[in-house]
């Protein structure tokens, strides 16, 4: 696993949040800023909306697919599910790790044995702690993803706030997705954890999500380029 940004604190990549309602508006954003960006995360909204659609149309411009639906339920039920989601060929998947122990290693067993039998690399799996929407003890974060990693997951998302504990606390080698980042001057909307790309680079983050300060910028192309200067 690639850990470029845990040694020199200094690389990163870019997600964009394509959390958008249709396909024609998703299609716009990845036609308009790939190759700057390469990697769009595909959530709920968009999935319900087109997943099939806008995964295969994302794949097919060269991009990769961040496949955002936390996934949640008993061990059997995920673990079908998570066949699923590797036939789609994405580059990530997000689970909840508040599913527990025996959810998560069923998970990860399923992921291995659909990308064995299809002969791919498989997905990575990463543990959702909190949501950038609640508060919480950086305690309860830590537990978490302690537990994730424990579980074979290869990485957690978590604020820029808590990833400098975690990459202090949890002895392996683990990877960083943070939400709610927020170029300097843009407002934090409904997230009670936002950082910039700066600050949560500095913090460990290997991931960086960006959607509405991108989605709703008047030069969206000039925003991404202004944080991939920095990265």
């Amino acid at each position: 696993m690639k850990q470029a940004n845990r040694q020199t604190g200094k690389q990163a990549n870019i997600i964009l949040a394509l959390d958008v309602d249709n396909f024609n508006k998703a299609k716009t954003f990845v036609d308009k800023l790939y190759p700057e960006i390469k990697i769009f995360k595909v959530g709920i909204q968009l999935f319900v909306s087109c997943g099939h659609q806008i995964i295969k149309y994302i794949r097919k411009k060269r991009g990769e697919v961040f496949l955002d639906l936390k996934f949640f339920d008993i061990p059997n039920t995920t673990a079908k599910a998570i066949h699923q989601a590797v036939r789609l060929k994405v580059k990530m998947i997000t689970l909840h790790i508040l599913g527990d122990a025996e959810m998560l290693k069923s998970a990860v067993s399923a992921a291995q044995e659909e990308a064995d039998k299809l002969k791919i690399k498989r997905p990575l799996l990463i543990g959702v702690t909190v949501l950038t929407s609640k508060d919480t003890a950086s305690s309860d974060v830590l537990a978490l993803a302690k537990l994730g990693i424990e579980c074979g997951l290869d990485g957690v998302v978590c604020s820029a706030q808590e990833a400098a504990l975690l990459k202090q606390e949890i002895k392996k080698d683990f990877l960083i997705v943070t939400p709610g980042i927020r170029p300097v001057g843009t407002y934090s909307y409904d997230q009670k954890r936002t950082t910039t790309a700066q600050e949560a680079i500095k913090a460990g983050s290997n991931f960086l999500v960006i959607g509405r300060p991108i989605l709703e910028a008047p030069d969206p192309l000039e925003v991404i380029r202004k944080v991939n200067a920095y990265i």
